[in-house]
């Protein structure tokens, strides 16, 4: 399959769903900062919801410039990642509406779950196409810090973490995704920034 044409298809996708959580921003109906700061907490939402996805199309780029071909399965799988990251804008709204509350804090986390066990069955799906096997693609994605994390006893201690820390105070989900996200962001692979 042309790989090109489905990074392009992914892109669009990611751009489609960044302008739907830009959009969520409303206009204020006062000309008094407070009519801006009410609107923080969605701000605060959308800003890990941004730094989310820049980090997912980041190792994205990265393992798709990797790959020398795209298989149907990879395709496939392509989309249900997609799937999984367009649940962000709904998750997103509530959790930024509503940030000191469990049920919303518990979606937007149950969608990052959902998203990381989607990129990593794309992760494993690109490693083992058949050209891949054994190879520097094979190497190379394994080696990922979000591979890593996501193979490791690291990512379900971090769950439970999580669960209960948003039992016991309900913002502490958006915090420690955050606080993920910011670590996977700086650890990347050494040549990650000379791929194409």
């Amino acid at each position: 399959m042309n790989k090109s044409r489905v990074e392009a298809y992914t892109d669009a996708v990611v751009a489609i769903i960044i302008t739907i959580m830009i959009l969520e921003f409303k206009v204020p109906n006062s000309a008094k900062w407070k009519g801006i700061t009410q609107q923080f907490p969605y701000f605060f939402a959308y800003i890990i919801s941004f730094i989310f996805i820049g980090v997912a199309w980041y190792n994205h780029h990265y393992m798709f410039a990797l790959a020398i071909r795209i298989s149907k399965k990879v395709y496939w799988v392509n989309n249900f990642w997609l799937f999984s990251m367009s649940l962000l804008p709904i998750a997103t709204g509530w959790v930024g509406k509503f940030p000191n509350f469990r049920n919303p804090e518990y979606l937007y986390f149950l969608v990052f779950i959902f998203w990381s066990l989607t990129y990593l069955w794309l992760s494993n799906s690109i490693r083992t196409t058949a050209e891949h096997i054994h190879s520097k693609v094979d190497r190379s994605i394994s080696n990922m810090p979000p591979f890593k994390f996501l193979n490791s006893i690291f990512f379900p201690i971090s769950i439970i973490i999580t669960i209960i820390g948003i039992y016991i105070y309900p913002i502490f989900g958006l915090c420690f995704t955050l606080l993920e996200l910011v670590i996977l962001a700086f650890l990347t692979t050494n040549d990650s920034d000379q791929i194409n």
